[in-house]
């Protein structure tokens, strides 16, 4: 069945260390995310950290964000992950996107240049603002805080 929302368009400008990459796409016909790959090699040891460049800058449109979610296959068998999954690509935001990692495992892990490294999942964003008031309406679990609503 397909997405009872039409599909937007995305400006995608590929820069110099992107040339020759996939733009980001979906592997298959129902899923949420696109894999966006590596446009660098490098060694991510234990405990490390590291913003992989992807070679591309986007213009998202306005209203909505991407969010960058990690890869379960990599958060499963080599523990890489995102250490603020899942992250936020502003619409007004024009620098390269760049996939924050992080290796949770016990070995280094290894990426390679065009390695798919995380899913861009594209979403609606809903603004807000904030109402101070004096009292808030009850509710069945009131202030009951973590772990408050069962085992």
């Amino acid at each position: 069945m397909p997405s009872p929302l039409p599909p937007i368009d995305i400006q995608l400008m590929r820069l110099p260390n992107g040339e020759g990459l996939p733009v980001p796409a979906y592997a298959t016909a129902h899923a949420a995310g696109m894999d966006v790959v590596s446009a660098e090699e490098i060694i991510l040891n234990p405990g490390d950290r590291h913003p992989v460049a992807t070679g591309f800058a986007l213009a998202i449109p306005e209203g909505y964000e991407i969010q960058v979610r990690p890869r379960s296959g990599l958060a499963l068998k080599h523990g890489i992950t995102l250490p603020n999954a899942p992250g936020t690509i502003d619409a007004d935001y024009r620098g390269e996107l760049k996939v924050l990692l992080i290796n949770h495992g016990a070995d280094p892990f290894p990426i390679k240049r065009g390695d798919r490294i995380a899913q861009l999942v594209v979403a609606p964003v809903q603004l807000a603002s904030f109402v101070e008031v004096d009292m808030l309406d009850d509710t069945v679990r009131g202030q009951g805080g973590f772990g408050s609503t069962g085992v």
